[in-house]
């Protein structure tokens, strides 16, 4: 701001500068009178405001002594030296300088600067160590704002300057908390009471506001003319909309879409305790985002609580244990685990999360002894009186899913039975429920719990498809078929497994209806068959797939031989046996016949010799000794099969591809009995060997006159390694 403008063109005042020379020594000086020039009172109010000239009576000095400090004793102007200020002048200089619109002092600015900094550090310090400010409450008011987070992020707190004092300090924190009423702001963002001051000359930005002389102290722009791009002022807001910060017109906000609009514009922004900027919906979202975003909100919502109130207050030490665990330091996180529940025994996320380091170091060690103390610590956790429901929910389902792994299915039934009693109305854990029901073979219990399901919840596509399994299982063939369909068309959770597909199509088959073989295409196409016809579910991939082999192609050519040479011994050592009806024939239990008579006598099942079975049969138990590629074969039997005139067996496939099938014909009648697998039928003869993979369909008809008797003899599929024989499961 200028103190003092003159009326005419000013004179210039201009001094040269004296130069020393060896060759030739000149002074020259030439003086730059000042000439005096009066200012009205106006303009000399207005520069004493600047400069801070006020005379006892508070009145505007006029003409001559405007100034007194840029003229000598005679009233003469002084002169100045190269900076355009008297070198003696001290202070008086410095503020006449600055008064002219010069530079003061550099240690002036500086100065300044550091008093400033060490204020705003040591106020710093007493909001904290004070517990002045209530920083959560501020956080919380802060969601409200409208302004971008990056700008907080990076420091520019002038967003927050409530009292127009240019920074963000107690008073700005006092109004933000409600403690304080917010001072109203002028369009030219200064506070209303300020607005007959003018702020110091070195700090005004000329540019930035009219000046205070030409604003009328009680107007305010209306807000029909004001730029669409500013907010409005705070005196004219609605008290109950959330407060603006002031506005600065060289702000300009990070938000990416600015492009769009105005970035403040029909946008709600808020930041919540985490220091995350999250954004609502804004009003141009497709229906299909907005849906999008219940769905993660709902999702978010059911992220279960873990923790109680005890298990809050030592959150930050439960978190870092947890921590290691997820990075796979599963060791340090059991013993950081073990320390926490010494230290806070009724701690339940303590000791949860002791159960899953337990189980994690567990897998890592293949100990079935560290799985039996998770099993025991899971239990322990879920028994505390103050564990949440979630965290009894989640705690216990792990433990049932271990006990299932370790093989005990009836103690995985008592904890899910528990589960069950506390959250009866959840029908997930009624399903698991009749799970474990299956595994120990209680079907009844299983179907009891499912009808329980359904008559809540008749859509319940896992209950659909396992009740469908269970009625196919009591031969119920018509009853399952729609159970079981719809259970697969409901594409619930659970219901995409290969065995509801298989029992389907074979439910499907045995009423005569040709969809099965839809149903049969549809599990190959989602992986669980290897073709239409080859469906086994347990299978090693890779191996050679064809419905009939050759000896030469197995590589068991003298196994085949030696059956084939030895075939008269053996019938007669089983005629025997059939002959006595010691009983050793049992009936198929298989549910594979439509109707008939058919009896197995087992010598060998998964690679073990079933009892004294070979103590009636010993010279042909002795010739397959010898050939271990059939007696240990744990993927199969070796056994005799009778079979009675008027005898079918449906249409079947076995279940796994890991072995092949060889039949030797004992007694065969000259017709009526034939096998087909995929479209080849075959029949056999006495004293000869039939090999094909019962992994592919295959169907039995017995319609001759008299029994039909063979010695069925699995043995591994050829192109299995020594190693996967041995690790193989038995089926």
């Amino acid at each position: 701001m200028e103190t003092c403008r003159p009326r005419d063109s000013s004179s210039t005042a201009s001094g040269k500068e004296v130069y020393m020379e060896e060759e030739e020594e000149e002074e020259e000086e030439e003086e730059v009178m000042y000439e005096e020039e009066l200012c009205d009172e106006e303009e000399v109010a207005s520069a004493v405001q600047d400069i801070g000239c006020l005379n006892e009576a508070e009145k505007p000095l006029v003409g001559a002594e405007v100034c007194p400090y840029l003229r000598d004793s005679d009233g003469k102007p002084t002169a100045d030296s190269k900076n355009g200020l008297k070198s003696d002048g001290g202070a008086a200089a410095a503020a006449a300088a600055a008064a002219a619109g010069g530079v003061g002092p550099k240690t002036t600015m500086f100065t300044w600067f550091v008093v400033l900094a060490l204020l705003g550090v040591w106020s710093s310090v007493a909001v904290v160590y004070f517990d002045v400010v209530d920083y959560d409450s501020v956080i919380a008011r802060a969601k409200e704002f409208r302004v971008n987070f990056s700008e907080v992020l990076q420091g520019k707190l002038m967003a927050y300057d409530r009292d127009g004092d240019g920074d963000f300090d107690m008073e700005d924190a006092k109004v933000l908390l409600g403690l304080k009423d917010p001072v109203t702001f002028e369009v030219g963002g200064r506070p209303a009471e300020e607005h007959d001051r003018a702020p110091p000359a070195d700090t005004q930005d000329p540019d930035r506001d009219r000046p205070a002389d030409t604003q009328d102290p009680g107007q305010v722009r209306p807000d029909d003319t004001q730029d669409p791009d500013r907010d409005r002022p705070a005196d004219t807001q609605d008290p109950a909309v959330r407060p603006q910060p002031p506005l600065v017109e060289d702000f300009v906000p990070d938000d990416p879409r600015e492009d769009s609009g105005h970035p403040y514009e029909d946008e709600v922004e808020t930041i919540d305790t985490t220091g995350v900027l999250v954004e609502e919906v804004m009003a141009e979202e497709t229906m299909e985002s907005r849906s999008d975003q219940k769905v993660k909100e709902k999702t978010k919502k059911s992220k279960p609580k873990l923790l109680n109130k005890l298990d809050k207050t030592i959150k930050v030490e439960i978190d870092a244990a947890e921590k290691l665990r997820k990075k796979g330091k599963v060791e340090e996180a059991l013993k950081s685990f073990e320390a926490l529940v010494q230290r806070f025994p009724q701690s339940p996320r303590a000791r949860y999360g002791k159960a899953q380091a337990e189980d994690d170091v567990a897998e890592k060690q293949r100990s079935n002894d560290l799985l039996q103390r998770a099993i025991n610590s899971y239990r322990e956790a879920s028994e505390l009186p103050s564990a949440t429901p979630d965290l009894i929910r989640v705690t216990l389902k792990r433990r049932a899913e271990r006990q299932q792994f370790l093989g005990r299915n009836r103690g995985a039934l008592l904890t899910l039975e528990r589960l069950v009693e506390v959250f009866p109305e959840d029908l997930g854990l009624k399903n698991d429920l009749g799970v474990a029901h299956l595994l120990i073979g209680d079907n009844k219990g299983a179907k009891r719990v499912y009808e329980e399901v359904l008559a809540v919840a008749p859509g319940d596509g896992f209950a659909m498809v396992h009740y469908g399994f269970i009625l196919k299982s009591e031969n119920q063939i018509a009853e399952s078929i729609p159970y079981l369909k719809g259970g697969l068309e409901s594409g619930a959770p659970g219901t995409d497994d290969g065995r509801f597909y298989f029992h389907l199509g074979d439910a499907l088959q045995r009423v005569g209806d040709d969809s099965a073989y839809h149903w049969y295409e549809l599990g190959h196409q989602r992986g669980h068959f290897a073709s239409v016809w080859q469906r086994s579910l347990y299978n090693v991939d890779g191996l050679q797939a064809q419905p009939w082999w050759t000896p030469q192609e197995t590589g068991y050519t003298d196994l085949v031989k030696a059956l084939e040479r030895g075939w008269k011994a053996i019938r007669e050592e089983v005629l025997a046996v059939l002959d006595l009806k010691t009983g050793l024939f049992m009936p198929e239990e298989e549910n594979l016949r439509e109707r008939g008579e058919w009896g197995q006598y087992t010598l060998w099942q998964q690679g073990r010799k079933a009892g004294d079975a070979c103590r009636s049969v010993p010279k042909t138990c002795s010739l397959l000794e010898r050939f271990p590629e059939a007696t240990n074969c744990k993927r199969g039997q070796i056994k005799f099969s009778v079979m009675q005139p008027g005898t079918h067996v449906w249409p079947h496939t076995g279940p796994t591809n890991c072995r092949l099938r060889m039949h030797l014909g004992l007694v065969v009648p000259e017709e009526g009995c034939r096998i087909r697998c995929t479209n080849q039928t075959r029949a056999w003869e006495e004293g000869k060997v039939l090999i094909f993979d019962d992994s592919f369909e295959h169907e039995v008809w017995q319609e001759a006159a008299s029994y039909r008797l063979i010695l069925i003899v699995d043995v591994w599929h050829p192109a299995l390694s020594a190693h996967q024989r041995q690790t193989l499961s038995p089926i």
